[in-house]
């Protein structure tokens, strides 16, 4: 049985590969950066990656977009939430800790 190649699917698997390469980069920390920067840049990717969701579920909606472009921004504004949820429960945990220290 001959196997059936999917152009969809080939540019959505070549979209997320797109993404996931993207995202290390805005999280790297350039020289002189200060956590603030970081952080203001990560949730600014995060807002527009969200944006860009919406925009393609309306695109979808009228009738004018596709499925694969709508799941694949949706799992990139997903994958931008957690980044944003984890880098929020590794500072309150460090706040905490610091808390907890002895004067």
């Amino acid at each position: 049985m001959a196997a059936v190649i999917n152009p969809a699917a080939i540019n959505a698997y070549a979209q997320a590969a797109k993404m996931g390469a993207g995202a290390g980069e805005a999280a790297a920390a350039t020289p002189g950066s200060s956590f603030g920067d970081m952080l203001s840049s990560v949730l600014g990717e995060a807002s527009s990656t969200g944006r860009a969701a919406e925009a393609k579920a309306g695109e979808l909606l009228k009738g004018k977009g596709d499925i694969v472009d709508v799941v694949t921004a949706v799992n990139a504004a997903e994958m931008s939430l957690e980044t944003v949820v984890a880098i929020r429960d590794r500072v309150i945990a460090a706040y905490q800790d610091i808390m907890r220290m002895p004067i």
